[in-house]
């Protein structure tokens, strides 16, 4: 038989406490941080290839996507933005105005086709799942763009632009 669990009671001292105080009330839940490791071992499972990179950096590459991930004292810190992995280079996404694009720090670009961009979208909502990572609302809409390069809006945060008849 198990024992009762007591409450304490100003006037009586302890007494019986009932079932649903010992089930419902007065319990924290206890909120687990996962290790790096760890971490790493959730996106193993979700079907993630893990690549050791540089010292404390590794990448997370599936279906022709990847990113860079560091330990960030016990934690993951994405060092840089999901995108296309292009040779041992990660190609960004760029929204052009025109067109998608996908663009390596090399300056290496192929054109972004629907196919890509969903690949892209889902790599990147299965990778925040697999980190344990919230998941907001207008990032889970579609693909959201790295850099932005409109024709337009070009040297628009230096001040007054250029006009083309100047």
């Amino acid at each position: 038989m198990r024992p009762q669990p007591t409450c304490q009671n100003g006037v009586a001292g302890r007494i019986a406490c009932p079932a649903i105080m010992e089930s419902m009330f007065f319990r924290r839940k206890h909120i687990e941080n996962p290790t790096f490791a760890e971490r790493l071992d959730n996106l193993r499972g979700a079907g993630f290839m893990i690549a050791p990179m540089a010292v404390g950096v590794v990448r997370a590459s599936r279906g022709g996507c990847a990113v860079d991930l560091k330990d960030d004292n016990g934690s993951v810190a994405i060092a840089g933005r999901a995108g296309v992995a292009q040779g041992s280079e990660i190609g960004a996404l760029v929204d052009g105005g025109y067109q998608k694009f996908f663009e390596t720090p090399s300056g290496g670009k192929k054109p972004a086709l629907a196919d890509d961009l969903k690949t892209l979208h889902d790599f990147e909502e299965d990778l925040k799942q697999g980190l344990g990572q919230e998941s907001y609302y207008n990032q889970s809409l579609g693909t959201v763009s790295t850099f932005y390069r409109y024709d337009r809006v070009k040297d628009r945060d230096r001040g007054v632009p250029k006009r083309v008849w100047e």
